[in-house]
């Protein structure tokens, strides 16, 4: 059943769906520029939802190896290699005066006002707690990202190439078409205003993996059942913060209230915007786009279709209203035409 009011315009999601007491909801903001690739949130991932593996093929002239969102893959690492655009300045790290500032956390542990037990479970990462995960920021450790992607660490600078690093996931969007046309109520949406599917009542039909307009969900070979990131559901029940947010060392997946996260995402673009990066834009964030906004949203540093995103999404089943109300009418035109028929071959 469709849920109300949602084709029509901007909503909150858990309360029209039927929670009283809902809290703020919660998602995810993904700041690709400071991604490194490392794949902690792919790890995290499987291990905490036991998802299976996805097989060790590398994939071409790639270093991704899982390739895209799969029923064995909730979160994905894309490796996009391309020629630096002219003029284009990767976002570097902190101790560059051209590049972006740390994160809340990492400046947090620079003054020393963090605590010494590392992350506090339920902690968004970025709160002054939450900062051991990567508190002194990759560059004093020795990480890949202690140097801009395309960037050597040793005298000389890479200028050919750059690359583009960005973990996807479901998007757990505000008006969710996978929800409109579930036939067994498997997938629902939470008091956090995410989609979660429930294995043990699929049928595995597949009609939410044609209707995500983002090619999200998937069945597994051998099962049948459509999965999919459940923003760890099991996790936000128990006030933790997701297993991929939790292991990023970068914080370039950050977890907390949406509307905070769209805040923080916003000033984040000024900044890098400010310091030469003219290209980073944010994607699924407006209320008022095609899906009223996602729940799961991103800082991008190219256009949508090159990390294999659609550009203008919009919900598969927004004119499923009209297609009833136009079925009805036409039912009920052959219904007059039969009895029409009917008594005039009577008489």
């Amino acid at each position: 059943m469709i849920e109300a009011n949602s084709l029509y315009g901007p909503l909150d999601p858990a309360p029209d769906a039927g929670w009283d007491e809902a809290g703020p909801r919660m998602g995810f903001f993904t700041d690709t520029s400071v991604c490194i690739g490392c794949k902690a949130c792919e790890v995290a991932c499987k291990e905490w939802n036991g998802v299976p593996d996805s097989g060790f093929d590398l994939l071409g002239m790639s270093y991704d190896n899982t390739g895209a969102l799969t029923a064995n893959s909730w979160r994905h690492v894309a490796f996009i290699e391309q020629p630096r655009p002219a003029g284009h300045r990767t976002p570097p790290f902190a101790g560059d005066p051209t590049g972006p500032a740390v994160s809340p956390a990492s400046a947090a542990a620079a003054a020393g006002t963090v605590n010494e037990t590392g992350t506090t479970p339920g902690v968004p990462p970025g709160d002054p707690q939450a900062a051991a995960r990567m508190a002194a920021g990759p560059e004093f450790l020795g990480m890949p990202g202690a140097q801009p992607p395309g960037r050597s660490t040793g005298a000389e600078s890479r200028t050919d190439f750059r690359w583009l690093m960005m973990s996807d996931v479901c998007k757990h969007c505000t008006h969710a078409a996978c929800l409109d046309v579930c036939p067994t109520g498997s997938l629902f949406r939470t008091e956090f205003g995410t989609v979660v599917v429930q294995e043990d009542i699929c049928n595995g039909c597949g009609y939410c993996i044609s209707a995500c307009p983002y090619g999200v969900i998937d069945q597994r070979k051998g099962d049948g059942r459509a999965w999919k990131c459940t923003l760890c559901y099991d996790r936000l029940g128990a006030g933790m913060t997701p297993a991929c947010a939790q292991a990023c060392p970068t914080e370039s997946i950050q977890f907390g209230p949406l509307d905070e996260l769209r805040e923080r995402a916003a000033q984040r673009v000024a900044v890098l915007h400010e310091r030469g990066v003219p290209e980073a834009r944010l994607y699924g964030h407006d209320p008022t786009d095609g899906v009223g906004g996602d729940g799961a949203f991103f800082l991008l540093l190219d256009e949508p279709e090159v990390y294999g995103l659609p550009p203008d999404p919009v919900v598969t089943t927004r004119d499923l209203p009209k297609m009833w109300k136009r079925a009805g009418l036409a039912a009920l035109a052959m219904a007059a035409a039969a009895v029409a028929a009917f008594v005039g071959g009577s008489s």
